[in-house]
C-alpha cells in the first residue's frame, strides 16, 4: 500500500487473496480448518503480511462481548506490596493477551466510588483484595467473574480464593521468638476488620497458648508509622511487666514500634526484639534491620491472575497457598541480650 493511505482492512486482504472476507475472518481468528482449504489459508495470511493487515481487536472483542480488561481493586497504594501484586498480575495477563486496570480504592479502606460507567460493559472479570472488599459493591464488581486475595476461601464471595500462607509465617515468627526464650509479647495488630488480620491474631494466640509461662498483650493500630508510634508508646508504657517481643503485623507498623522504643530509650534488640510482615525495602532501611516475613507480592499477582484465567475458562484453580518465608535479621534477640 502507498504511504499515508488507510488502513489496510479485512475486505483489502480478501481482496489480495481472492477469497471472501468470511473466508478471512475464518483464516486469521484461527477456524478455518475443515471449512477452507490449507493453500487459500496460505494465500490469506500472506496476502495479510504483505498489506500490513492487523484484525481490529476492539471491534472483535465488542462482537465476542469481550474486551480482555481485568479490573484489579487493591487498597490505597500506600506499600509497594500491592504494586508488586500488579506487577505479576500484569505480566500473566498480557501473556494471554489482557489487560489489567488498577483500581486502588480512594480511601484505602470502605467503599469506593465507580470508576467505570458500568464496570460490567468494561470488563471480563476482577481481581481484589480482600482489604478493599466494600469498593467492589460500588463498581458492581461482584457481579463479574471474581478473585479474591487474602480472602476467606470459606466464606468468600468469589469464585476462587489466593492466599499467601500467612498461618505459617505467623507461626514461623512465633516459633522464632520463643526458641530465642521470649514469654512476653505484644501483638501491635493492624485495626482493619479483614480475614487475613484476623488469621494473624488467631496464629500468633493459639501459638503463645501452648507454651506455658506466656503472655499476650495486643495493641490495635492503624496501618501508619505514626498510628503505630501512638500505640506502641501506650503499649509499652502501661503498667506491669514490660513485653520483651513485639509482634507486628505490617513492616510499617514495625517501623513505628521502632520510633516508639527509642523514645521511651529502649534498644531494639537487647531489650526489645521487633518482628514484622511483609518484607518490604523498608526491613532493611530500619536500624538494625528487621526480622519480618517475605510475602511474594509478584507471585501473588501471578497467580491471581491465573486463577481469574481459569474461572473466566471454567476451569477448577489450585487452592493451595503461597508458601512464606521468615527472614532473621538484626532486630531480634534473646531477652536481655547484652
Amino acid at each position: 500500500m502507498a504511504a499515508g493511505s488507510a488502513r489496510p482492512t479485512s475486505r483489502d486482504v480478501a481482496q489480495a487473496a481472492g477469497v471472501s472476507q468470511a473466508a478471512v475472518s475464518l483464516v486469521l481468528g484461527d477456524k478455518w480448518r475443515g471449512r477452507v482449504s490449507e493453500p487459500t489459508a496460505d494465500r490469506v495470511r500472506e496476502a495479510a503480511r504483505e498489506l500490513g493487515y492487523r484484525p481490529n481487536l476492539a471491534a472483535r472483542n465488542l462482537r465476542l462481548g469481550s474486551t480482555r480488561t481485568v479490573l484489579l481493586v487493591v487498597p490505597a497504594l500506600t506499600t509497594e506490596f500491592f504494586a508488586g501484586v500488579y506487577t505479576g498480575a500484569a505480566r500473566i495477563a498480557a501473556e494471554h493477551g489482557f489487560g489489567v486496570v488498577l483500581y486502588p480504592s480512594p480511601e484505602g479502606i470502605g467503599p469506593a466510588r465507580d470508576p467505570f460507567a458500568s464496570a460490567q460493559a468494561a470488563l471480563d472479570g476482577v481481581i481484589a483484595s480482600s482489604m478493599a472488599a466494600d469498593a467492589l459493591t460500588a463498581i458492581r464488581g461482584d457481579q463479574l467473574p471474581l478473585v479474591m486475595l487474602d480472602s476467606d476461601p470459606d466464606g468468600s464471595t468469589g469464585a476462587a480464593t489466593v492466599n499467601l500462607d500467612i498461618r505459617d509465617g505467623v507461626r514461623q515468627v512465633a516459633e522464632h521468638l520463643l526458641g530465642l526464650g521470649h514469654r512476653r509479647f505484644l501483638h501491635l495488630a493492624a485495626d482493619i476488620p479483614s480475614w487475613t488480620f484476623e488469621v494473624r491474631a488467631r496464629e500468633l494466640a493459639e501459638r503463645l497458648a501452648a507454651v506455658p509461662g506466656t503472655a499476650l498483650r495486643t495493641a490495635p493500630a492503624p496501618i501508619s508509622i505514626d498510628g503505630a508510634l501512638a500505640a506502641a508508646t501506650a503499649a509499652l508504657s502501661a503498667p506491669g511487666p514490660r513485653p520483651t517481643a513485639l509482634v507486628c503485623d505490617d513492616d510499617k507498623l514495625a517501623a513505628g514500634a521502632y520510633k516508639a522504643a527509642r523514645r521511651l530509650g529502649l534498644r531494639i534488640p537487647e531489650d526489645l526484639s521487633v518482628t514484622g510482615l511483609d518484607d518490604l525495602a523498608l526491613a532493611t532501611a530500619l536500624d538494625p534491620e528487621l526480622t519480618t516475613v517475605r510475602l511474594d507480592a509478584e507471585l501473588f499477582g501471578e497467580r491471581g491472575m491465573k486463577a481469574l484465567l481459569a474461572v473466566l475458562e471454567s476451569r477448577t484453580p489450585p487452592r493451595d497457598d503461597i508458601p512464606v518465608t521468615l527472614v532473621t535479621r538484626g532486630s531480634t534477640a534473646p531477652p536481655g541480650a547484652p
